[in-house]
């Protein structure tokens, strides 16, 4: 019988072409004879106007086909770029133009767009070309957003994008009648996600069909077709956007448009040559995104058992000089800051700030980090007050496994209630303290303390909306070689998608996985899809394929029946063939795809089973009503509200007594995401994730000057860490408890290693060294700093 594969530790067939150096990204595309290339000339400034602008030394340049800034734009294109997810909080939201028109806001916004014959001499146009500013004052950082003593908009008051309150019971007055209370203020600074590759385009224009075929590395295929159909005044069905590999999107690429997604096909029109953009390192660094920058005050009422009976949160985010993406980030931070508990009486504000620095889009996590951090800080607070072990406070405000589904009475990113789905928190904890050795740490510490050594022990507890909607659709094809070709619209950028989607497939279908071939990122192939993000690729397309296989196999089955003169229930698909129970009967999948597809023509041996004269009854419709030609089934996975994932963290840290350098010697994780699909790639999206947790709380910062100048703009100085400063090792365990919101009962993974390491890092200092850990990351200067502070 074909071997099932759901849960199974796969080997990913991504591999073979990724370690032999097959991987194709953008700047592989060929997209023809002819190909120009573009550079983009971006504002030294953080904050200025643009008096003028004077490209007259770039015309005559050798090898420049085109020079565009604003004033060559029209129609749509010299609009605004669009607020993608708008909402009534956001009262001041604003969006760059594809380039500036009078203003810059943050040094790297793009002002002017040259096409040559290759980059070298794109490079040396942009160079040429003389702007004429008049520098304004940058507000850099929260403190100076929340002074407004300057505006980075003229027209939007205070620099406050948006303010957002939501409220459960009345928090202030639980606080106030609680038996202890406490306060905290905490910060958490900006950092990115740096992926591999950069962000690229290439399109290309057939002025005989008016078609556009473009190439972008994107988390979202068919909102870049979208939104370059809507600026260019082009038909949706007439752009084609596919999205090759992709090195690293980590949610930096979930913007869509960003401007030379526009720029680019703009000029391939206009030009009738293909037209290639690639950005490079420092362009990255300045011009793409970045996320995390909160500062946070936390008031917290609870009993003597640490049991929470009111909580207050407010907190100031820095979204940077635009907002494209609305307030997903704190709206993410406000609601998934409670992780697993009942928090009493609950509220909290933010305020959505503007400065002058790079935009602020979700970063892997997407503002959950930050909010985990808040409410684990809060929580190592708590039991640093009452003297009691740090596990027995949360384990005394979980959610229990009875109450799910758990309304918080809250309104998620989504728009849709926050109620959880599933879980089983006292069981991860349990799970965590063995796997941590959490009973046994007081005797590895006192054995350290011999040596001369200083260790402490930390956790973090997280809950993860995963699965958001709106809807994800997946076609599964039977070729008549019997091969499976599945398709589904969302991206890829290594998450296993290939090997996963392929699992769900081969064992829905009764066929071999070597059979099945997937398909992502193509708008070709599906064109209604929304996109990679928010740990939902995995519930949306694997439930939309998951669906769209069974109506594959329904009609396989029925017409194996006929052609087998059986009865579906006798029949079984194994390896690709359907048989009749207990019997020698059968026919291959390949044969029924023939059969399918009524043909007037024979091409071939094949195709001969399927002509007028060789198939079925005469008396029979050749496709019956209802029915379509072909083996094959296309569906769409849409879900009520978000599944929630969960897991919790701990950590074992040294900090060294002379360096105050801080090394981890042991990292375990208890993660649940509902069955597993494929457990190696789930502990490899762990893994990566939590290398990016421990560079986030160890080491990489965004470091602005206060006229809003990056000063550690490439790898030399925004420091990540290496494979030496990775646990080595990681302890992973999971727990199950299945989603009952999508048919494979699995909720997402994507973004879980990276959430509570923060949180994690933090408290397991803060217990090595015996004084509060408020702000993260923290390196050993810092670290220096706080022993000189708290030793006076």
């Amino acid at each position: 019988m074909t071997t099932k594969l759901m849960g199974q530790r796969v080997q990913r067939v991504e591999d073979q072409r990724f370690l032999r150096g097959g991987g194709r990204y953008v700047d592989d595309v060929d997209p023809g004879p002819g190909v120009l290339h573009a550079a983009v000339l971006r504002s030294p400034h953080a904050h200025a106007r643009i008096r003028d602008i004077d490209v007259s030394g770039v015309l005559d340049v050798p090898g420049v086909h085109a020079v565009y800034t604003h004033d060559d734009l029209t129609g749509p294109m010299a609009e605004p770029l669009p607020v993608l997810i708008p909402h009534p909080a956001l009262t001041h939201g604003r969006t760059q133009f594809a380039l500036a028109r009078d203003e810059v806001n943050h040094v790297g916004e793009a002002i002017a767009f040259v096409v040559a014959e290759d980059r070298y001499v794109a490079e040396d146009a942009v160079d040429r070309i003389v702007v004429d500013y008049e520098v304004l004052p940058a507000v850099v950082g929260i403190e100076a957003s929340r002074a407004a003593a300057r505006l980075v908009h003229d027209d939007v008051p205070g620099n406050v994008g948006a303010r957002m309150e939501q409220a459960v019971g009345d928090a202030p007055a639980a606080i106030a009648a609680a038996p202890h209370r406490l306060e905290l203020d905490l910060e958490i600074e900006r950092s990115a996600c740096m992926p591999m590759e950069g962000r690229g385009t290439v399109a290309r224009w057939d002025p005989a069909t008016g078609r556009l075929v473009l190439w972008t590395s994107t988390q979202s295929s068919t909102g870049v077709r979208a939104a370059v159909a809507a600026k260019l005044g082009l038909d949706i069905g007439r752009v084609d956007v596919i999205t090759p590999d992709v090195g690293g999107g980590f949610g930096v690429k979930i913007v869509h448009p960003w401007p030379e997604e526009l720029l680019v096909p703009m000029a391939a029109r206009a030009l009738g040559r293909p037209v290639k953009f690639v950005e490079d390192r420092r362009e990255h660094f300045v011009s793409s995104a970045h996320e995390r920058g909160q500062v946070q005050h936390v008031e917290v009422g609870f009993d003597d058992d640490g049991r929470l009976l009111g909580l207050d949160v407010e907190f100031w985010h820095d979204h940077g000089a635009y907002t494209p993406y609305g307030l997903i980030v704190p709206i993410i931070t406000s609601t998934q800051l409670l992780g697993p508990y009942k928090p009493g009486a609950y509220r909290v504000v933010f305020s959505s700030l503007y400065t002058n620095t790079v935009i602020v889009t979700p970063y892997r996590g997407a503002g959950r980090p930050q909010g985990c951090y808040a409410m684990e800080r809060t929580m190592d607070a708590i039991a640093a007050y009452l003297g009691r072990d740090r596990t027995e406070v949360r384990a005394a405000n979980f959610i229990q496994p009875h109450e799910f589904p758990y309304d918080h009475g809250l309104i998620f990113q989504d728009g849709r209630p926050l109620e959880y789905d599933s879980g089983d928190y006292p069981a991860s904890l349990e799970k965590l303290r063995k796997l941590i050795d959490w009973d046994g740490f007081a005797s590895f510490r006192r054995e350290c303390a011999e040596q001369g050594r200083t260790v402490g022990i930390g956790l973090a507890c997280y809950v993860e909306g995963t699965g958001v909607g709106p809807y994800e659709g997946a076609h599964v094809h039977v070729e008549t070689t019997g091969k499976v070709k599945v398709a589904t619209g969302l991206t890829t950028q290594g998450q296993s998608h290939e090997t996963a989607f392929a699992q769900i497939v081969a064992d829905e279908l009764g066929v071999r996985f070597s059979d099945v071939e997937v398909v992502t990122g193509d708008t070709r192939r599906m064109p209604y899809a929304v996109g990679t993000f928010a740990s939902r690729a995995a519930v949306m397309s694997g439930s939309a394929i998951l669906k769209a296989a069974r109506r594959t196999k329904e009609k396989a089955l029925r017409l194996a029946a006929d052609a087998l003169e059986a009865d579906v229930a006798d029949l079984e698909i194994v390896d690709g063939v359907v048989g009749v129970r207990g019997t020698e009967r059968s026919i291959p999948l390949g044969t029924l795809s023939v059969l399918s597809n009524p043909l007037r023509y024979a091409f071939d041996e094949a195709s001969k089973a399927a002509t007028q004269f060789s198939v079925g009854d005469t008396d029979a419709l050749p496709v019956p009503e209802g029915e379509q030609p072909g083996l094959e089934g296309t569906d769409f996975h849409s879900p009520p509200r978000a599944t929630y994932a969960s897991g919790m963290h701990a950590a074992i840290v040294e900090t060294d007594s002379d360096t105050a350098e801080i090394r981890i010697l042991r990292y375990a994780v208890v993660h649940d995401c509902g069955h597993l699909i494929n457990p190696m790639v789930v502990e490899g999206q762990i893994h990566g994730g939590v290398a990016q947790g421990v560079g986030g709380a160890l080491y990489e910062r965004m470091a602005y000057d206060e006229s809003g100048q990056l000063l550690n703009a490439s790898f030399m100085d925004f420091l990540m860490p290496y494979v030496s400063e990775v646990p080595d090792g990681i302890e992973i365990d999971h727990l199950e408890t299945p989603s009952p919101l999508n048919p494979l009962g699995i909720k997402g993974a994507g973004e879980a290693g990276v959430i509570p390491v923060s949180a994690v890092i933090a408290a397991a200092v803060e217990d090595a060294e015996g004084f509060p850990v408020t702000a993260m990351p923290i390196s050993p200067s810092d670290l220096f700093s706080l022993r000189e502070e708290h030793s006076s």
